[in-house]
């Protein structure tokens, strides 16, 4: 069994910033990729951003140069960094991991509950 715990959403200005963390926990072997997804009201969900296990980044063009993703090996954990939001990042975003079991040596992918970003004009 492997959990997600994510924490760093809230309501914040246009121009603010917000910090959001993912801390992975459980029957896990190995760790591949993390990332961030994003789905607003009416719309599909979609990629925010995603760090592999050597360190390659990935970005939506929307978010490249304001977001930056980053990962904690040690404690298998990845932070999101928002800075300049706009009204258009408002939606509730996902984290998501793939990751080898540990008992199966599957691989394997989970996501996060969702926490709720909104920025105001």
């Amino acid at each position: 069994q492997v959990q997600l715990v994510e924490s760093g959403g809230g309501l914040v200005q246009a121009g603010g910033s917000l910090r959001l963390s993912c801390a992975a926990s459980g029957s896990i072997f190995r760790v591949n990729a993390m990332g961030w997804y994003r789905q607003a009201p009416g719309k599909q969900r979609e990629l925010v951003a995603a760090i592999g296990s050597g360190g390659t980044t990935n970005y939506a063009d929307s978010v490249k140069g304001r977001f930056t993703i980053s990962r904690d090996n040690a404690k298998n954990t990845v932070y999101l960094q928002m800075n300049s939001l706009k009204p258009e990042d408002t939606a509730v975003y996902y984290c998501n991991l793939d990751y080898v079991d540990s008992r199966a040596r599957d691989v394997m992918t989970k996501w996060g509950q969702g926490t709720q970003v909104t920025v105001s004009s």
